[in-house]
């Protein structure tokens, strides 16, 4: 029984990449979940993604690039306001600007550095 669809897709991700492998298949497909392999894609941690799979809940082909030294969700999901983002960057990044955090906002799924000043929103994972 899954608990959580994206701790458990960012952790099948992480595994794979510290098995080395080239790609690897996500059980769950959900808008949230897209979002978020959407913003990985754009900061470079993982190549290309597709759907291959619509029956049961549809499945996510990811192609890895070998970039990601952690990614987890964040629970409890934590609320930030648009001046807290540099806290929360110390709190579950290596370092300010190293890494992402994942945040979900009134205008969707963002990055961290897309947000931060303008708008708050509740954290939903980091990766770097």
């Amino acid at each position: 029984m899954r608990h959580n669809p994206l701790a458990d897709a960012l952790s099948v991700m992480k595994n794979a990449e510290n098995a080395g492998k080239k790609e690897c298949i996500l059980n769950i497909e959900s808008n949230m979940l897209k979002s978020v392999l959407s913003i990985m894609k754009t900061k470079g941690y993982i190549g290309d993604f597709s759907v291959v799979d619509k029956i049961e809940g549809g499945k996510i082909k990811v192609m890895l690039k070998g970039h990601i030294n952690d990614c987890k969700a964040i629970l409890p999901q934590f609320t930030v306001k648009k001046d807290e983002y540099e806290k929360w960057e110390k709190r579950y990044l290596l370092a300010v600007n190293v890494g992402t955090l994942i945040v979900s906002t009134s205008t969707g799924v963002k990055a961290h550095n897309e947000v931060k000043g303008k708008f708050g929103g509740k954290l939903i994972a980091f990766v770097y």
